[in-house]
């Protein structure tokens, strides 16, 4: 591996580490959400929530596989997760309406995350990881538009 490669592959392994930093806080707030959230709308964000962090979940694998396939190490601790995410913990019992609004900001929040190492995937030539980003985009923005319109009946 040249120099180049090597950096170029840093730069992206150092990117993913933070993609699935960032979906695996996203998926714990998910799946938390789904235990947790009560009221009128009880049943279908419950349903919604255990759809998206399932999906969340298998992803994590994927992200993880591929930072291990550019021969790095995926994190080993919660800690090293966390230090390595931009997303937030909730910390407080959220309502409904929040927690429909908070995770619509995350899903968010992580396109615009992920922008930057799908670039660098892309100037590398590092097609697997530009597809598995590509697929990650859209994933997530069909996520907040969900949660953005099922927002508007709460």
């Amino acid at each position: 591996m040249s120099k180049q490669e090597y950096i170029g592959n840093k730069k992206i392994t150092e990117g993913l580490t933070k993609v699935l930093a960032d979906t695996f806080v996203l998926y714990f707030k998910t799946h938390a959400f789904h235990w947790n959230v009560e009221g009128a709308h009880f049943k279908p964000l419950h349903e919604l929530f255990e759809e998206q962090y399932t999906e969340l979940w298998e992803t994590t694998d994927e992200i993880a596989e591929r930072i291990r396939a550019l021969d790095a190490y995926a994190p080993l601790s919660m800690q090293d997760i966390t230090k390595h995410a931009s997303l937030q913990e909730t910390g407080q019992m959220p309502d409904a309406a929040a927690m429909v609004e908070q995770l619509a900001n995350d899903n968010s929040e992580i396109v615009k995350n992920i922008f930057p190492i799908l670039r660098a995937a892309e100037d590398a030539g590092d097609e697997a990881t530009t597809d598995m980003l590509i697929e990650r985009v859209s994933v997530h923005e069909k996520a907040a538009w969900m949660l953005r319109s099922t927002a508007k009946g709460l």
